[in-house]
């Protein structure tokens, strides 16, 4: 069962993903971080492997894209704000 973070979970956790870029989102527990692209296509290919890894995780961004830019947030609604899955997502599409 995945569980909302601790607060001391917080620091450890989500501490490195604010160094590379993630912030919180005003009014919720979630974080959210900004891709830019080449292009469209660079773009779409992208969210393609991203959505893959969400597939097997069963764990789904909430996110748009607009030409070149894809906007990403990251929240566990089954728990009410952020959990070790959103950290673990958030790590693999700052890997692709």
């Amino acid at each position: 069962m995945t569980e909302k973070l601790s607060d001391t979970a917080r620091d450890t956790i989500l501490a490195p993903l604010m160094d590379n870029g993630w912030e919180m989102v005003d009014g919720r527990d979630a974080i959210r971080k900004t891709y830019e692209f080449a292009d469209f296509v660079e773009a779409f290919s992208w969210m393609t492997r991203a959505a893959m890894w969400a597939e097997k995780w069963n764990h789904h961004p909430e996110w748009s894209n607009v030409y070149k830019t894809v906007e990403v947030v990251l929240s566990t609604h089954d728990v009410g704000g952020l959990s070790s899955l959103d950290a673990k997502l958030a790590r693999k599409l700052d890997a692709l």
